[in-house]
């Protein structure tokens, strides 16, 4: 692997080594892989002509649909040089198994390495994990075998449990915790009830997964804000996803999640699959470098975002990636209002009168989307109810159905036996 300090390189030394990864992967795929020999062959692609990153163009774009459908034909080893099957979350249709080699257990681990490096990790912190080591979860590998590297201490909770969260900080004081963000308010709120300073433990900072905590421009959205309002931590978001199998990871400044370009080629497109502009909304595209086991060319995330090109404040001179937008499939049309997820969390997450919540959406018998939210309230009665829905129907200019559920139901959908990550969007439109 090329050593931490590549993202320091000048955009020109990137751009070449990109370039010459990439010219590898194509005969790499040409050789091994049976879904992208028969992609090149029905498009009539001459892998050859391909020397540039603006030569991508050229190739066809491939997605989650395909790796659904086809998930074995993207496979270029034998069997028995997998060591790894994780698979993902399927948030958006059936999880896909992704076989990891040796080789693509180092990448990951050189990955998470070089995130905690960008978060101003060293060998001198201790990281609480927060989250799931088991369940085919790559990123809990990833974190775990990246900060093994790094040379820091790990303490492995796991996720929930607030009061075994607080146990451990006081006796074996991390400098660092590794969590959802919502959950990091749960910590803060059972802190409040049993009368423990957060701001008199050793916990100086938090690697924040899953939940966006900035909001477009890159200011600390109401979730981030809560958090750091009553806590003196700084926050670092990241991105990622299992098909990637590479992270981007906020510095200190806090000005988007940086590309780490010897592992990946990123292309944000528009719907004719051409590159966008800095500080347009396009798809995030993939291309995997250096993996042996399932790389992916030109791979839509379904993710949706924007990117700077400008140099970081850090010295980096890599793309940064803003907050996702929201996903491409998980759009909603709600009576004639567009809407993703991500802005309906952020309302609810803004409301003192919420305590908890699940977004749902199912289509309606003529076929149209349909909004059901499912809310903890902090007190059951006519004001409160009034004044969320008065404030939704304000900001949305539309108004959800709502269903008032205790803390304990909610817990019960957001934790299935299935899931690893707490579930915040349910989608069971037809």
């Amino acid at each position: 692997m090329v050593n931490h300090k590549f993202a320091f390189q000048s955009k020109e030394k990137i751009q070449s080594t990109q370039e010459e990864k990439l010219q590898e992967l194509l005969k790499y795929l040409n050789t091994r892989s049976a879904f992208y020999k028969k992609l090149f062959l029905k498009n009539n692609i001459d892998i050859s002509e391909i020397k540039s990153l603006k030569d991508l163009s050229k190739l066809p774009t491939t997605n989650k649909e395909d790796l659904q459908k086809f998930n074995n034909d993207f496979l270029c080893v034998n069997k028995d040089e997998i060591v790894e099957y994780t698979s993902t979350s399927g948030t958006l249709g059936n999880p896909v198994t992704i076989a990891l080699t040796e080789n693509d257990m180092q990448r990951l681990t050189y990955n998470e390495y070089l995130s905690f490096i960008t978060a101003d990790g060293s060998n001198k912190d201790i990281y609480q994990l927060m989250l799931t080591l088991d369940r085919q979860f790559m990123a809990g590998i990833a974190y775990h075998s990246g900060l093994r590297k790094l040379g820091a201490g790990i303490i492995r909770i796991g996720p929930g449990v607030p009061s075994l969260q607080w146990e451990t900080i006081q006796k074996l004081h991390p400098t660092a915790i590794v969590a959802v963000p919502s959950f990091i308010l749960k910590i803060i709120q059972y802190a409040k009830e049993h009368h423990i300073d957060v701001n008199k433990t050793s916990v100086k900072k938090a690697i924040c997964i899953g939940e966006n905590i900035r909001n477009q421009d890159g200011s600390l959205n109401i979730l981030g804000k809560k958090i750091t309002e009553a806590w003196n931590i700084h926050l670092y978001s990241t991105y990622a996803s299992t098909e990637m199998q590479t992270a981007f990871t906020e510095c200190r400044e806090g000005n988007g999640g940086h590309h780490q370009p010897e592992l990946l080629i990123v292309e944000i497109l528009d719907e004719n699959n051409q590159q966008v502009a800095p500080n347009e909304y396009g798809e995030v595209t993939i291309t995997t470098l250096g993996v042996k086991g399932m790389p992916l060319l030109r791979y839509k995330t379904g993710d949706i975002c924007k990117y700077s090109d400008e140099p970081c404040a850090c010295g980096r001179n890599t793309l940064r990636l803003s907050p996702i937008y929201g996903r491409k499939r998980q759009m909603i049309k709600f009576k004639g209002t567009t809407l993703y997820p991500p802005a309906l969390f952020d309302l609810l997450n803004e409301m003192e009168e919420v305590q908890d919540y699940v977004v749902e959406v199912y289509s309606n018998d003529v076929g149209l989307d349909e909004v059901l939210l499912h809310v903890v309230p902090s007190e059951k009665d006519e004001e409160t109810d009034h004044k969320i829905r008065a404030y939704l129907q304000a900001r949305l200019r539309v108004s959800p159905h709502i269903r008032y559920i205790s803390a304990e139901e909610i817990q019960k959908i957001q934790f299935t036996e299935a899931s690893r990550k707490v579930i915040k969007f349910i989608d069971k439109r037809s």
